[in-house]
């Protein structure tokens, strides 16, 4: 779930909400989850705790490495992407977005099956209720419908699956993708959103994801920017200072650096959704993209030592690499601490 998703659906008004007089949204009432009882998903769900295949890769900082894409095919629906644009600051800062929303979701995550568990995910549900408006092509959203709240966390789902696929070194056993399918599952139920939307199997979700990103996903206005280097500072990377001697290799270093994080971004989509972005794709990409994946499968031990830790936004809990049945909260990020230097040197 992104903070505060924008959703549509085609009268403006959630399947699963009441509506007042004033057209101002309210949260699922008693008498909502009453109708909604008989239009439950399938979906058997797992527990969520300590040994979790979702605790594991949540709680690593691999597992953070799909969210970018995870977030661009968020914007492409154009309920959420128009619910981004016209409900946050996202145009100013697009990371601060990121670092406000990373934090709570993850909390979502790792609270133990109980009432601590819905109270944080009913939590990030009631960011949500004034989250509406009209779309780039008149349709009206909201960010509470079920079909396209599920889809912001399908993108999570499908953000760890990913990670766990490329960037970890063991095989991802049938056995261990039921598991976590099952998992978050669990997961998206602790938000107290219907799960009418939620697939039933692992099978069925991966159909469903790919006929939403073959027929729904757009380039949005919101997206259009993000990739515009022109307009979005941020879309060219970070500018990488080397020290002495080295200063003059810096600008080297900062294309080499922004080369690679476009080959993550972009390597980790499915193949249809960089179609439908119309981006460049080369062999020299994809090389790129496979040589990142080599490195981050050979440095597994590294990682599960505390390596590359910095990668998690400030607050964000996860699970502390010496002991992963207990959990850290984590310190500031990369480029917290890069923006708070900014801010002390201006």
């Amino acid at each position: 779930m992104s903070e505060r998703p924008a959703t549509p659906s085609d009268n403006g008004t959630p399947a699963d909400r009441t509506e007042t007089k004033d057209g101002s949204g309210t949260s699922e009432t008693s008498d909502t989850t009453a109708r909604n009882a008989g239009r439950r998903s399938a979906a058997v769900g797992a527990p969520l705790g300590p040994g979790s295949v979702l605790w594991r890769i949540a709680g690593d900082p691999r597992g953070l490495l799909p969210g970018s894409a995870a977030g661009i095919m968020q914007l492409m629906l154009p309920g959420l992407g128009a619910g981004v644009t016209d409900h946050s600051n996202f145009f100013d800062d697009p990371f601060d977005r990121i670092f406000r929303s990373i934090p709570y979701i993850w909390g979502s995550i790792f609270s133990e099956d109980g009432d601590e568990a819905d109270r944080r995910g009913r939590q990030i549900r009631d960011f949500h209720p004034d989250i509406k408006g009209t779309d780039h092509h008149g349709n009206r959203y909201h960010a509470l419908d079920p079909d396209i709240f599920w889809w912001a966390h399908a993108t999570f789902t499908w953000e760890f699956f990913r990670a766990r696929e490329l960037f970890f070194p063991l095989p991802f056993r049938r056995a261990e993708q039921e598991q976590l399918y099952a998992e978050t599952v669990t997961w998206y139920r602790r938000y107290g959103v219907s799960d009418r939307p939620v697939p039933a199997t692992l099978d069925d979700f991966r159909r469903r994801f790919d006929e939403i990103c073959r027929t729904e996903l757009e380039v949005t206005p919101a997206v259009a920017w993000v990739l515009d280097p022109e307009k979005n500072p941020a879309a060219g990377g970070d500018s990488i200072r080397l020290p002495g001697p080295l200063s003059p290799l810096s600008g080297l270093a900062t294309r080499a650096g922004a080369g690679l994080r476009r080959a993550l971004v972009l390597g980790v989509m499915p193949d249809v959704v960089r179609r439908r972005l119309e981006v460049d794709w080369s062999n020299a990409d994809r090389a790129t993209f496979l040589w990142a994946c080599g490195m981050l499968r050979s440095m597994d031990p590294a990682i599960r030592r505390g390596a590359l830790g910095s990668l998690f936004p400030e607050g964000t809990p996860r699970t502390d690499p010496r002991d992963p049945t207990r959990v850290m909260i984590a310190g500031p990020g990369l480029r917290q601490g890069a923006t708070t230097r900014t801010a002390a040197a201006s």
